[in-house]
């Protein structure tokens, strides 16, 4: 079967890997959609260090159930619309014993510290397959990321009398925009790029912020209570000035959720955390009901999902797609790589 590799820092190849097999409590899955994601693409330029080259990238799916090995309940059938949960959990560590087995110690998402799904078949053990028949192929794609800012959301306690800030609108920060929004929190949404404030706004954002043209802390002061700041910050960008500017313009008494990677040690003025009595969360891929989540809120069909896939590309073009996305990194939302010939 064809499998996308990425084989070092900028190189990536189109290669004949052998055809799974499901065993026993397995699914064999045929992969219609996958998206490429942040991890992915830090990967292709050589700046993921939970990665070893080569790999197949990929862990947003839609796919079809082709199969199912012995001892699979009888609600997965062949032929099934489904996305997969792409993380493992040992069950053994702190995170599992405490219910959260979405920040396992020891987990290994498909495409980042094991192979992924950007290949044409998958078996995957059957509690990974998440079946529903009234979402798309392509759709499905887009359950994943989504579901890890609306992850953050519930890590964040956020209830209808809060205002939250989201620092960055790619596909996770959206995911919390639209989570806020349907809590009905006063949502703020932060970036650098017009196009992705205009849909975060669209998306259920009150107030959008340029951070790029605007002064940050002098619109939260007129957007806010008292100018006193939102009362939960989730930073969704993974970069240093973000971190320190989510630390600096939340409430006191607020809570910051974290969810973006910063490349490079972050510096912050402590006092912040003291003083205001922070609660600083870290929020991690996401769980099953994060999952369901997203999907209630797709079968709504009020999602402009065509806003939110950027380009889809043959398995060919994988390279280019990659090239193209290094070059607009502010101009995409979600990539994917169709190996479904007749779409």
């Amino acid at each position: 079967m064809k499998a996308i590799q990425i084989m070092q820092a900028g190189r990536v190849r189109l290669a004949d890997v052998p055809k799974p097999v499901p065993e026993a409590g397995e699914v064999l899955v045929k992969i219609k959609y996958v998206g490429f994601c942040g991890s992915d693409l830090n990967t292709y330029l050589g700046k993921n260090p939970m990665v070893h080259l080569p790999v197949i990238p990929g862990h947003e799916t839609g796919a079809v159930i082709e199969s199912v090995g012995a001892h699979t309940p009888a609600h997965l059938k062949p032929g099934m619309a489904c996305t997969l949960n792409p993380y493992t959990a040992c069950g053994n560590c702190p995170s599992c014993r405490n219910g959260r087995p979405n920040a396992c110690r020891y987990n290994q998402t498909l495409g980042v510290q094991r192979d992924g799904a950007m290949c044409e078949y998958l078996a995957v053990p059957w509690e990974k397959v998440i079946a529903d028949e009234h979402i798309s192929y392509r759709d499905f794609c887009l359950v994943e990321p989504m579901s890890v800012g609306f992850h953050a959301v519930s890590r964040a306690a956020l209830t209808d009398s809060d205002t939250v800030m989201v620092i960055g609108c790619g596909m996770v920060g959206v995911g919390a925009v639209v989570r806020a929004a349907l809590r009905g929190a006063k949502t703020i949404a932060v970036d650098v790029d017009g196009d992705k404030l205009a849909l975060a706004k669209r998306l259920g954002a009150a107030h959008v912020i340029n951070s790029q043209t605007e002064d940050v802390h002098e619109q939260l002061q007129s957007l806010t209570a008292n100018g006193s700041g939102p009362d939960v910050v989730i930073e969704a960008v993974g970069a240093p000035v973000t971190y320190r500017m989510a630390v600096n313009e939340v409430a006191f008494t607020g809570r910051v959720v974290c969810i973006g990677y910063a490349k490079e040690e972050t510096a912050f003025d402590t006092k912040w955390f003291v003083q205001k009595e922070l609660d600083i969360r870290g929020s991690r891929n996401a769980m099953p009901a994060d999952f369901r989540a997203v999907m209630e809120y797709l079968k709504r069909g009020n999602c402009p999902v065509d806003k939110l896939i950027t380009g889809i590309y043959p398995p060919s073009e994988a390279q280019i797609a990659l090239e193209n996305w290094k070059a607009h990194p502010a101009k995409v939302f979600r990539i994917l790589i169709s190996f479904d010939v007749d779409s």
